[in-house]
C-alpha cells in the first residue's frame, strides 16, 4: 500500500489526479437482475484467477466497462469488485485530469496509468465519457484526438497485466474504437420489481416498520418506485428515515415513505390537496391523513372533494 500513497498531481493546479480508497472489510451491499449479477462475478473470478490463467495460455484482458443512467450503482459495483479481490480502487478525478493547458490532459492520462502499472489495484475511470468521446466531434478540436489516441494507447498497454473499469452515463458519447478495448461491458440499469423489493429492505436496514410484513403496502410502495434509480429509493428511505428519528417515532411508517415518494415526484409542484389525494389514493384511512397533516377530518374530506 506504502507505493499509492503518493498520488500524481496535475502540473497547472497542482491539485491530485487519483483518489485511493482502501476496499471495506464490510462488503456494499449491491442489487443487481441475476444475469448481471452473474456477469459481474465471472469478472471478479478472472481478476482472481488471473496468475491461473495465464499459466494456462489464456490471455484475456481484465477490463470492464460499466454504463447506465446516473444513481444506478455504477460506481457501487466498483467499490463490490475492490471490496470481492480485496484491490484498492484507484479512482481518476477527471475534475483535475482535464486541463486547460494544451497537451497537459494527455500527460495527465499516462500519469494516471503510470501510477497504477504493477501495483496491486485496480484502475477505475469514472465519467469515462469525459475523455473518451467520439473523435469525429466536430465541435471539438484536434487536442481531444490527441487524448483519445493517448487513452486508447494507455489502455492496450495497462490492460496486458492490470484491472481496469471504466463507467459513463453517456455510452452514446464513446469512441467506437473504446468499445473494442473492454473484454466485458455490462449495462447497469434501473432496478425491477424483484430488485426494487430487495432494496428497500436493505436501505431500511433494521428499522421498525409498519409495511414490510405487510404485501399489499410493499406491492404499492414497489409500484412507486419504479422507474427509480437505486440512489433515488436510498434517498427516498433515508429522508423518511430521519423524520422518524427527528420526531421521536419508533417506528417507519408507511405514510412516512409515501410523503418522501410524493416529495420526490412533485419537486416545484406539491400542494396540501395533492398530498391528501395521494396518500388517500395509496390506501391511507382519512382519520389517519387528518392526524398526519394535523387538520381536521373535515378539512381532510374537503380536500378530497376539492373544496376550499
Amino acid at each position: 500500500m506504502d507505493e499509492l500513497l503518493t498520488t500524481p498531481v496535475d502540473q497547472e493546479s497542482r491539485l491530485s489526479i487519483v483518489d485511493v480508497e482502501v476496499p471495506s472489510k464490510e462488503h456494499t451491499k449491491i442489487v443487481l437482475p441475476k444475469l448481471v449479477d452473474n456477469k459481474i462475478e465471472d469478472f471478479v473470478n478472472m481478476v482472481k484467477h488471473q496468475t491461473q490463467l495465464i499459466k494456462g495460455g489464456v490471455e484475456i484482458s481484465n477490463t470492464l466497462l460499466l454504463y447506465g443512467k446516473p444513481g444506478c450503482g455504477k460506481t457501487s459495483v466498483a467499490k463490490h469488485i475492490s471490496e470481492r479481490t480485496g484491490l484498492p480502487l484507484v479512482v481518476a478525478r477527471f475534475d483535475a485530469i482535464v486541463s486547460s493547458l494544451l497537451g497537459n490532459t494527455a500527460k495527465n492520462i499516462r500519469k494516471i496509468f503510470d501510477f497504477a502499472d504493477n501495483k496491486p489495484c485496480i484502475l477505475f475511470l469514472d465519467e469515462f465519457d469525459a475523455i473518451a468521446k467520439a473523435r469525429d466531434d466536430q465541435y471539438e478540436l484536434g487536442e481531444l484526438k490527441r487524448v483519445i489516441n493517448s487513452l486508447l494507447q494507455n489502455i492496450d498497454a495497462f490492460a496486458k497485466h492490470n484491472i481496469l473499469i471504466a463507467a459513463t452515463n453517456h455510452p452514446e458519447l464513446l469512441d467506437k474504437a473504446i468499445w473494442r478495448r473492454f473484454n466485458t461491458v455490462i449495462e447497469i440499469g434501473a432496478p425491477q420489481d424483484t430488485e426494487i423489493a430487495e432494496l428497500i429492505k436493505t436501505f431500511i436496514d433494521d428499522f421498525k416498520t409498519d409495511f414490510i410484513e405487510d404485501d399489499k403496502r410493499t406491492d404499492k410502495l414497489i409500484k412507486l418506485m419504479e422507474g427509480k434509480t437505486p440512489s433515488d429509493i436510498k434517498g427516498i428511505i433515508n429522508n423518511a428515515k430521519a423524520q422518524a428519528i427527528i420526531n421521536s417515532k419508533d417506528v417507519l411508517a408507511y405514510e412516512d415513505l409515501l410523503v418522501e415518494v410524493f416529495e420526490f415526484n412533485n419537486h416545484g409542484d406539491m400542494t396540501v390537496t395533492k398530498l391528501v389525494e395521494f396518500l388517500n389514493d395509496n390506501g391511507i384511512p382519512q382519520a389517519a391523513i387528518a392526524e398526519r397533516m394535523k387538520v381536521s377530518l373535515r378539512q381532510v374530506r374537503n380536500y378530497l372533494n376539492k373544496q376550499p
